[in-house]
């Protein structure tokens, strides 16, 4: 599995520090350095010399990215990418990049890898573990960091854009204070307001109205309701009552 796509992580887009793991001396570290200072001169790049030719060159180099996943955040900055290479050479030479150590930490390393080794046509183990595969050292540094020319481009851009917007929202908004100014409500407050109040008071007087009649029907149905029982007095039942016992029983 160390050499499946599917866990490959995309490089991010914009790094605040780079980690070189390479030679100290010779070209390729300077060429790799102007390349990250050309395109993106904030970015910080810190360098972790080890051998990259020779017999302990394989386990220098998976020292070093060992190193700088455990550091990171803590003795270090916050390493972002971390670009893994030399320049070209004979396969000999190279070979140091087709260990299995190298291999093994590249593909437990939680930092994204960027393998640069050697020229375009070179490939070894080290380029098909890592997230990504670069054809030379340069082409890697180029790759890990985004132009600084074309991001300030972008940056402007947007900013005009934005600009634009809000002189756009502006002008809307004054467009709807102008109109608000002009209508009704602020060139005759003291109308509008006599008008809302004249609203106020006929709604008051349909309301009292309203009760007025609703309490006249109710003591309408109480009046009727206490005929009712005048009409329906007990005593007056139980005369009446009495008064027919006492003829069935002068009959009886």
């Amino acid at each position: 599995g160390l050499f499946d796509r599917a866990r490959k992580r995309a490089l991010p887009p914009y790094p605040a520090t780079v980690a070189l793991v390479t030679s100290p001396t010779g070209s390729v570290v300077q060429d790799m350095l102007k390349v990250l200072g050309r395109r993106a001169p904030w970015i910080r790049v810190l360098v972790y010399p080890c051998r990259v030719q020779g017999q302990s060159a394989s386990s220098e180099i998976a020292e070093a990215i060992h190193f700088l996943n455990k550091e990171s955040g803590v003795s270090l900055p916050v390493v972002d990418v971390i670009i893994a290479g030399r320049g070209g050479g004979s396969v000999e030479d190279l070979w140091c990049f087709n260990e299995e150590i190298v291999a093994r930490a590249i593909f437990h390393s939680q930092i994204p890898v960027v393998s640069a080794v050697g020229h375009e046509t070179d490939f070894t183990i080290a380029d098909f573990v890592a997230d990504f595969r670069a054809p030379t050292p340069s082409v890697a540094a180029e790759t890990v960091v985004p132009d600084g020319v074309a991001l300030r481009r972008e940056v402007r851009n947007r900013s005009d854009r934005m600009e634009t917007l809000v002189q756009y929202r502006m002008q809307r908004f004054q467009q709807h204070l102008d109109y608000l100014e002009k209508s009704a409500l602020f060139r005759e407050p003291r109308a509008r307001l006599a008008e809302a109040a004249q609203r106020v008071d006929a709604t008051g007087d349909s309301i009292k109205r309203a009760l007025q009649d609703r309490l006249k029907a109710l003591s309408r149905k109480v009046e009727i309701l206490a005929a009712s029982v005048r009409t329906h007095r007990p005593d007056q039942v139980l005369a009446l009552r009495r008064q027919q016992i006492d003829a069935v029983r002068a009959r009886l």
